[in-house]
């Protein structure tokens, strides 16, 4: 929420963002929904009424229309408006300094044409080797990778594997028999060891997303699956991969943030970096 431990700011507003640059962090998470045309609005949800004064689709929304709302913020109407990618974007390259940019990609559904995907990245490239955009839709990620190949990306699992039960619709949907949320063939019957399954399913989706840099999971699925005597980072560094942890926040995540940057976890993504930081330190 590019919250530096606490921020008058919302979350995806321009202002947290620059305070957040101002403070050198070492890499910031936004969310974006792709408008009608032109640009991205800085949202999570698909729906304009989520988290502004408008209402209706995020796709439907034009540029022009866009530039007049504002953000509301658990249900408070602030006076921030919302940002816009190419905000964010020009905020960037005001600031020198190597804090990366991590564009959480919110569109879940193909497009018909590829359009959407090729003004994404004409607004970021300005910004070079700053940026990293994340997914939980592999299929949005080759789509990326097959248009700008030297793009970093990141791959949220949560799609194919958990250890925490979905949303109502969500996926995956069934328990599988090891333990874990988990939809495919394998997690069906308990043959192999827990940690020779989690093995598999990792290489499997390693292969899903080529070109990927970071897999971003959940950290209690990463605990578990350490219990289980599997150890993400290893098979993940093994094919050239990072490993970020989420959501680990300060005084409720602890004990796990310790134990996860033992075995290798190279990132965490929290609401409570200037705590977390002097913790890991």
């Amino acid at each position: 929420m590019a919250a530096l431990d606490g921020s008058s700011a919302p979350p995806n507003s321009l202002a947290a963002i620059r305070a957040c640059l101002a403070a050198r962090a070492d890499s910031i998470e936004i969310d974006v929904v792709a408008l009608a045309h032109d640009d991205y609005l800085l949202v999570h949800d698909m729906t304009l009424q989520a988290e502004t004064n408008g209402s209706g689709p995020v796709a439907t929304c034009t540029f022009e229309q866009a530039r007049g709302l504002k953000i509301v913020d658990h249900g408070v109407a602030t006076d921030h408006p919302v940002a816009l990618l190419s905000d964010v974007a020009r905020a960037f390259a005001e600031f020198s300094g190597a804090t990366r940019l991590q564009i959480d990609y919110k569109n879940i559904y193909p497009f018909t044409d590829n359009e959407p995907l090729r003004r994404l990245l004409q607004i970021i490239a300005p910004l070079g080797d700053r940026v990293i955009v994340s997914s939980i839709a592999d299929w949005q990620l080759r789509a990326l990778h097959q248009l700008a190949p030297k793009l970093a990306l990141g791959f949220d699992i949560q799609l194919y594997i958990d250890a925490r039960a979905p949303e109502p619709d969500a996926f995956p949907r069934a328990l599988g028999a090891y333990g874990y949320y988990d939809d495919h063939p394998l997690a069906s019957a308990r043959i192999w060891r827990p940690s020779d399954y989690l093995r598999e399913r990792c290489v499997s989706l390693i292969s899903q997303a080529p070109g990927v840099r970071a897999f971003y999971v959940r950290h209690q699925l990463l605990t578990q699956s350490f219990d289980d005597g599997f150890n993400w980072a290893d098979t993940l560094h093994a094919a050239g991969v990072e490993l970020d942890a989420w959501t680990m926040d300060n005084g409720k995540t602890d004990a796990s943030a310790l134990r996860l940057r033992a075995a290798g976890v190279d990132m965490f993504t929290t609401n409570t970096p200037l705590a977390m930081g002097k913790l890991i330190r």
